[in-house]
């Protein structure tokens, strides 16, 4: 037999069922897998967390922070953007980007760093 199984099938109903009514459906977990993905590239984990720690920046400041191009940066910020984790808006003839409080929560579990305290 396998580690990874039981040697003898037994379930437990009530428990299994009651766990199985508050999964996300398949659309739901597509959804948030795709912004999983999208910060596991190394490109876009960085200008993530480059807004965490900065606010509001724009593509030239990103693209600086990261030391990498702005026509990258755009296309990463496009890909976040499109996972609902940054938003941007227009000022002048600069493009602002920010965290959503989606990509504020999702960060963390990303990089490993403790969420909260259990029971706070």
């Amino acid at each position: 037999m396998s580690e990874d199984r039981c040697d003898l099938l037994c379930i437990d109903a009530p428990r299994a069922e009651s766990i199985r009514r508050v999964l996300p459906g398949e659309e739901e977990a597509e959804g948030s897998a795709e912004r999983a993905r999208a910060l596991a590239d190394p490109t876009r984990l960085v200008l993530a967390v480059a807004l965490r720690e900065g606010g509001e920046l724009c593509v030239c400041d990103l693209a600086w922070i990261s030391g990498r191009s702005q026509n990258l940066v755009s296309h990463h910020m496009r890909t976040l953007r499109s996972r609902s984790l940054v938003r941007s808006r227009r000022d002048g003839k600069l493009v602002m980007y920010s965290l959503t409080e989606t990509g504020h929560f999702l960060l963390p579990a990303v990089l490993g760093e403790p969420v909260g305290k259990p029971g706070a």
